[in-house]
């Protein structure tokens, strides 16, 4: 799989699926499964059963890894989905939003 031009820490829009059109901050990259996970978005619930260490038992929510396509980096200027272009600048390579030619980190 190609490297991913999402970083950890970046301001995502959720294209597609149930939580279409929120926003969020990249908490985790996984590039070898192609898969993001963002802060808020895609929450799931998992029933825990009381045990030993948990005995109240009950209901644990949290992120759960979406595919990297259904996310784009969200614009610095306007905050809409854009896509993410490499430039080198003062010898630099620095990632720009596509839509408004705003440098995204560098």
């Amino acid at each position: 799989m190609a490297s991913a031009k999402i970083k950890k820490g970046d301001s995502v829009v959720v294209l597609s699926g149930k939580d279409k059109g929120k926003t969020g901050t990249v908490a985790k990259v996984m590039p070898k499964e192609g898969k993001v996970v963002v802060e808020g978005v895609n929450m799931i619930a998992r029933h825990r059963k009381p045990s030993q260490e948990n005995p109240q038992g009950g209901i644990d929510r949290y992120e759960a890894p979406m595919h990297i396509a259904k996310v784009a980096v969200a614009d610095p200027k306007d905050g809409k989905p854009t896509r993410v272009r490499i430039e080198e600048k003062d010898g630099k390579k620095v990632r720009v939003a596509v839509k408004s030619g705003e440098t995204i980190d560098g």
